[in-house]
């Protein structure tokens, strides 16, 4: 739902154009045992594992017991191969069945719930969602249902876009930040309630925060929720039903 980055005036190529052609079957000095599919589904594990800045093509030869020159009979750069990770993350959407009998705004809310989800459990998906030109079939049958959905509010086709837009960047913006706090809570080995409670003490330590935060106790109280998860799922839900609104005001405004 991000579009792709250019460089220097030229947009970034990608593995799925003309050219970058699945290669599959065994010859011609291939490596026993490895496919492309073996390599993409490594490539994520270790991103999972130890986040896209550590990634290389060497520590990914190392896991799955090869050099590196075999992995390049498979994917030309490692750009390929991130673009590739990219749209295997986004093959565990559940996407609603076109012909289902459910209502727009159900659908949107479990899109939008997924999507989150998905950033938020590969934090390297947000950054390489910017950079390349999101063409893969995983990625295009999410866009392909999100575009259906949306149609069905009642929207004129000329506003359809703006409405993904904003449900799908706004999830984008909250899925990336949230991604990011959980991996500083799980470096710090702390659980996420009692790293939510040691900021919180050392926030109020300092003053002009200290203000703030006691500025903002009566709307945090409001808010509830006894737990970090709680609190996070109650700010995204509401958001979520925000936006909605806002595109059931627009189709009664005709």
């Amino acid at each position: 739902m991000v579009k792709a980055a250019g460089a220097k005036g030229a947009a970034r190529t990608s593995v799925w154009l003309a050219g970058k052609e699945r290669r599959g079957g065994r010859g011609g000095g291939q490596p026993s045992g490895l496919d492309r599919d073996r390599i993409t589904e490594a490539t994520v594990r270790l991103l999972d594992a130890e986040g896209l800045a550590r990634f290389s093509m060497r520590r990914l030869a190392a896991e799955l017991n090869v050099t590196a020159m075999s992995v390049y009979w498979y994917v030309d750069t490692k750009d390929d191969l991130l673009e590739l990770a990219l749209d295997a993350a986004y093959a565990g959407f559940p996407l609603p069945e076109p012909d289902a009998d459910t209502d727009w705004r159900e659908e949107l809310r479990g899109l939008a719930a997924a999507y989150r989800a998905q950033l938020v459990r590969h934090p390297w998906l947000s950054p390489l969602a910017g950079r390349y030109l999101n063409i893969g079939p995983n990625h295009l049958a999410f866009s392909q249902t999100v575009q259906r959905v949306v149609r069905r509010a009642g929207l004129p086709a000329h506003r359809v876009t703006s409405a993904i837009s904003a449900v799908f960047q706004f999830v984008y913006g909250y899925g990336t930040i949230e991604g990011q706090f959980l991996s500083r809570i799980a470096d710090s080995g702390l659980s996420p309630d009692d790293y939510y409670g040691q900021a919180m003490r050392s926030a109020l330590e300092h003053e002009p925060a200290a203000d703030f935060l006691r500025q903002s106790k009566e709307i945090m109280d409001a808010r509830g929720g006894a737990t970090v998860a709680e609190m996070l799922d109650r700010d995204f839900t509401f958001a979520l039903d925000l936006l909605i609104a806002g595109i059931e005001a627009m189709v009664a405004r005709g």
